[in-house]
């Protein structure tokens, strides 16, 4: 199994290694990636080199991967790495499939998610959604300087994970675990301050668990963050929100009256 979500590891079991070098780790970053397929040269001089490859980028690159496969075969101490990596006409290819990398794994159980809420059944869909975020061990490719191309990577995955975070919040809602998710809520809009949607589940969560003043407060915050940070007003849904929020604050401070006079 290679991971990429988080540090850059290689395991199996128990056993993991993290191969050494800043330019070998880029390169099996880069394999990774693309499993089973073939990338040239030019890609890999990109992502090691950028605008300013050297002229001797192919023998180094040649160099590079010689002494990955010596990594692989004398030190990481795992079966079967030595023929991980095999040479092609122009250029490598990681002979691994697909659902061995850990990238792969979560997109697919990812889109399984989406499909079972889409299809009405938000239980099955938070259990598969949470055991695609439990791949994450940190930041994509944490311990690992990206380039242009690996850094597209890693942004499309960081956004990945946010929807499937979103997509879980969504099922969970469903359920009715409002009072549950408060906290998690709570870090995601600190993580997240311009993310109007979690904010809104934010708020909806605290409403419906009993919050009513905290809800009305968690919007004041957005909105406070929204015209400074961006100088917007926040959006209609959440305005309306807003409104809901003070016509049943009103509502019920009006019946709490009516029951003290009586």
């Amino acid at each position: 199994m290679i991971n990429i979500l988080g540090p850059l590891e290689l395991r199996d079991g128990d056993s993991a290694w993290i191969p050494r070098g800043p330019k070998v780790r880029k390169l099996l970053s880069a394999l990774a990636l693309r499993p089973g397929e073939v990338v040239d040269i030019a890609t890999l001089a990109e992502e090691l080199w950028e605008d300013s490859p050297p002229a001797t980028m192919t023998a180094t690159i040649r160099s590079h991967v010689y002494h990955l496969r010596l990594m692989l075969t004398g030190e990481s101490g795992l079966p079967r790495t030595g023929d991980l990596i095999s040479t092609e006409a122009t250029g490598y290819r990681l002979r691994t499939t697909a659902d061995q990398i850990d990238a792969v794994r979560f997109e697919r159980l990812v889109n399984q998610g989406r499909m079972l809420l889409d299809r009405g059944d938000p239980a099955e869909s938070s259990t598969v959604l949470g055991q695609a975020l439990s791949l994450w061990r940190g930041p994509v490719l944490v311990d690992v300087v990206c380039g242009r191309l690996l850094g597209g990577h890693v942004t499309r995955l960081s956004e990945a994970r946010l929807r499937a975070t979103e997509l879980r919040l969504e099922a969970d809602l469903r359920l009715g675990r409002h009072r549950d998710l408060v906290a998690e809520l709570r870090g995601l809009v600190a993580a997240h301050p311009l993310n109007e949607w979690l904010h809104a589940k934010l708020i909806e969560s605290l409403q419906r668990s009993g919050r009513r003043a905290e809800a009305l407060t968690a919007f004041t915050d957005l909105r406070r963050i929204l015209v400074r940070e961006l100088g917007v007003e926040p959006s209609p849904e959440l305005r309306l929100l807003y409104q809901t929020l003070l016509a049943n604050e009103s509502a019920y401070a009006g019946s709490s009256r009516q029951r003290v006079a009586s």
